[in-house]
């Protein structure tokens, strides 16, 4: 049988090992940007992961040439409600597969929440075979709640099932990373078009239980879809599991679209339709430069003329305004003859104090008040206070 969401196949959590020669454990995990950092010089950040938000569509093709089945696969930004009711940006992750062989229907789903640094928020898995006789169905679940990564696996055989619940330190499995985050992980390997050599990772077998499993490029190969042809990377995804060791190759186009995907030792595979629209990213271009040109306004009629119409405009405006309010004329007239009377060194601070006594929350002077009053606008002096006289 071919399936796509087991956790042998594609379901793996990784983290790095800095041993190569030493079996991982849940408490030899890395954590997380230690093992990005190892996959890749640069982490994917938010503009490279946007480029991967899209949905596919493969079908199941049997080694005769005959449909069996279908695979959707699509990644998309969204929101996640926390235990706390708290809202956070995250991306979405959305596979499943169906397939007919030998007249019995099996399929998976999964549905992941991911922080957008890939690490696991929640995630619900189903696997299901439709015997006859007797149908089976498997579920896990992921949970973080606060410094626990919960996993939840209900196995039902029959009318019988069986339950079990098991809790990871968060802080001891921080280089895990989902079903969910694999998938998208796959897209960014493609998308950089590398694999790193000599790499062990941390996997989730489909008994729930962690294994060792390694990726390696396998080169480039041309394919032939319909009258295109196209470039491939293919990856090749290998589980150690207590039992036999489970590989996976997947053809991934640079966009990161999976044009085919094949389980070795198994009949059939998954195969693309149809050459999707490649992604690329945007080159953003440099502004064209227009040189600054002078504007010589006084030799444009129609500027001039603009020009002189707002002038007579203010003109009269002013001239208009003057006639309406004679006092404040005068007052400014009174205030150019004091000023030139008294000739002070300092003109702003002089004018302060002089429109001041206009301020109506302003004290009424003394009828007899010095020649050299003291004033907010200027510093005091020692003497000032001891100036004093008639005016």
């Amino acid at each position: 049988m071919v399936t796509f969401l087991p956790g042998t196949i594609t379901g793996l959590g990784v983290g790095w090992n800095p041993h190569p020669l030493l079996p991982l454990s849940p408490g030899r995990g890395a954590r997380l940007p230690e093992c990005m950092a190892y996959l890749f010089p640069t982490q994917p950040g938010l503009k490279e992961l946007q480029m991967l938000l899209f949905s596919e569509t493969l079908v199941m093709v049997s080694d005769g040439g005959e449909h069996q089945g279908e695979l959707t696969i699509e990644v998309q930004s969204g929101k996640y409600k926390d235990q706390q009711g708290l809202m956070s940006h995250c991306l979405i992750v959305h596979a499943g597969s169906h397939s007919v062989l030998d007249k019995t229907v099996c399929g998976n789903s999964v549905l992941g929440y991911l922080s957008w640094k890939l690490e696991p928020l929640e995630q619900h898995s189903r696997e299901f075979i439709k015997f006859p006789m007797l149908p089976m169905e498997q579920k896990t679940s992921l949970l973080k709640k606060d410094d626990q990564l919960v996993m939840t696996r209900s196995i039902r055989e029959g009318e019988e099932v069986k339950t079990s619940r098991t809790s990871f330190p968060w802080d001891s499995n921080e280089g895990f990373i989902s079903e969910a985050a694999n998938l998208v992980l796959l897209r960014v390997m493609a998308w950089r078009q590398m694999v790193p050599s000599n790499a062990r990772f941390l996997a989730l077998d489909t008994e729930g239980k962690l294994c060792c499993s390694t990726y390696q490029a396998l080169g480039f190969q041309t394919i032939q879809m319909g009258h295109q042809e196209a470039q491939v990377f293919i990856v090749e995804q290998t589980v150690h599991s207590e039992g036999i060791p489970m590989a996976c190759q997947f053809y991934l186009l640079s966009d990161g679209h999976l044009a085919k995907r094949v389980q070795v030792g198994s009949p059939g595979c998954f195969v693309i339709t149809k050459m999707p629209i490649l992604r690329e990213e945007d080159e953003i271009e440099p502004p064209l430069a227009f040189p600054k040109r002078p504007l010589v306004w006084e030799e444009d009629m129609e500027l001039y003329s603009k020009f002189l119409d707002r002038k007579e405009q203010l003109r009269l405006g002013h001239a208009g305004y003057l006639r309406q309010h004679p006092d404040a004329q005068a007052v400014v007239s009174d205030f150019l003859l004091f000023l030139l009377v008294r000739q002070p060194r300092d003109a702003v601070t002089f004018a302060a104090e002089f429109f001041g006594f206009f301020a109506t929350n302003c004290t009424p002077p003394p009828a007899l008040r010095s020649s050299h009053p003291p004033s907010p606008f200027r510093p005091q002096g020692p003497k000032d206070g001891d100036q004093s006289g008639t005016g």
